[in-house]
């Protein structure tokens, strides 16, 4: 294994910069650097140099000891005044001393390597960095705490009771233990189900709060779309005007909602037009909400047959979307009477505070809790598959008595949990998760 160097801290002008190095040589290279012996976990103040003894900078130089270390291996973090050209004298010295510049995320890949945190755990390092609200910080810190990690071993660990059941009854085949055998399965699997969903809940507004959520606005002109994006970000935002098909493309805003990032996405009316570039403006609001997560359908409460002419001219843009129906301008109706949905008027606020309740109602984040994770999509796809597999075997198991089959299927399931931490994977989806890392983390 070769010795890595990166800068630790965001490149640019600050107080202090860190450069941090992993591996064999990690010692003798900040040893030599320092121009002194490194005592383990002790801050050593020290003048740094280069190869030929020019001093670079004063600063602090910490030692530690592999196993001792965050990455596994002997590490040494250099730190120093935080100005680019100091930064850079001494990624240079150390890549003169043999070390050479680490690959985005290296440094938690090598942890992870070195049983030092699972994958769930290393993806949480990169969620903490990023988060942007204080819950999705906490919850990202739950997961680097290993709270995800121990649910989905909890789960797997009763996949494996189950698997030893099951072999030792086919093992033993004569022994009349039918019936206890009958009780047995199918208790196991209820109470694997059960944990399987309250996991599979948590993982999903976990993907949330490390995503966000994508809110796309849609109606037809002059409803009130741009408005009610004006009024959701505190600023203007979106151009207001009441000629109609002034909104042209898609405009992006992102904003938080009860510590939940929400992306908003201000579409063009939905209409008829001959205006070409409107026509295109139509079609980018046809993949807006193809990525949705919620679709806020803006009706003016005054002519509400727009609601079913929608829905119904969308239909198939809108299959699969989580749906909330929004009729504005209540404030110039004489009587509101909706179809379905939320009764608001954007010039006054009236409404505003229950349609903000309604999507996180939609969305089951009113669901989180003191133990609540990050997630990512990978682990819904592996919750998935794993689910898709106890519910084959119990069907294998209710239909046919097939123990051979239901064993099987709780193989695969168990695998596919054995993905999220990374106890079973490809060096493809190694190399895919570490990528999106900061340099030198």
């Amino acid at each position: 294994m070769d010795t890595i160097v990166a800068e630790a801290t965001p490149h640019g002008r600050g107080g202090v910069g860190v450069v941090r190095l992993s591996g064999p040589k990690a010692y003798s290279i900040g040893a030599a650097v320092s121009a002194q012996t490194l005592t383990p976990r002790y801050a050593a103040f020290s003048t740094f140099v280069d190869k030929s003894g020019a001093v670079i900078d004063q600063g602090l130089a910490l030692f530690f000891k592999a196993p001792n270390s965050f990455t596994g291996e002997d590490v040494v973090e250099l730190q120093c005044h935080g100005g680019p050209m100091i930064i850079d004298q001494l990624l240079e010295t150390a890549l003169t001393h043999g070390a050479r510049l680490a690959r985005p995320g290296e440094f938690s890949e090598r942890a992870f390597l070195n049983d030092k945190i699972d994958l769930v755990q290393a993806e949480a390092i990169s969620d903490l960095i990023a988060a942007s609200t204080r819950e999705s910080a906490r919850a990202a810190l739950c997961s680097l705490q290993g709270e995800f990690s121990k649910q989905v071993h909890t789960l797997v660990e009763r996949l494996i009771h189950l698997r030893v059941f099951i072999e030792a009854t086919l093992d033993f085949p004569d022994e009349d233990i039918e019936f206890v055998q009958n009780a047995k399965v199918i208790e196991d699997l209820e109470e694997i189900q059960t944990v399987f969903e309250r996991i599979q809940s948590q993982a999903k507004v976990g993907v949330l709060l490390q995503e966000g959520i994508q809110v796309a606005l849609i109606g037809k002109p002059n409803a009130g779309k741009s408005s009610l994006m004006n009024v959701l970000t505190g600023q203007e935002t979106a151009i207001v005007s009441d000629i109609a098909g002034t909104t042209r493309d898609v405009i992006r805003e992102k904003i938080h909602l009860q510590g939940i990032p929400i992306h908003l996405l201000d579409t063009a009316g939905l209409r008829s037009s001959e205006d070409v570039i409107e026509q295109e403006g139509v079609k980018r609001t046809q993949k807006a909400l193809r990525e949705a997560d919620v679709v806020l359908l803006l009706v003016d409460c005054r002519t509400p047959e727009d609601h079913q002419e929608i829905l119904k001219t969308y239909a198939e843009a809108l299959a699969g979307r989580t749906v909330i129906s929004v009729f504005n301008k209540i404030d110039l109706a004489s009587a509101v009477t909706p179809d379905d949905g939320v009764c608001v008027s954007v010039k006054t606020g009236a409404g505003l505070q229950e349609l903000e309740q309604e999507m996180l109602h939609k969305l089951k984040v009113q669901q989180m809790g003191e133990g609540q994770f990050t997630a990512r999509r990978r682990h819904l796809d592996a919750l998935a598959k794993a689910g898709a597999a106890l519910g084959q075997g119990l069907k294998h198991y209710q239909h046919n008595q097939s123990l051979e089959l239901l064993a099987e299927e709780c193989r695969i399931a168990q695998e596919a949990l054995s993905t999220i931490t990374g106890e079973f994977h490809s060096d493809d989806l190694l190399g895919e998760i570490f990528s999106t890392f900061c340099i030198g983390k």
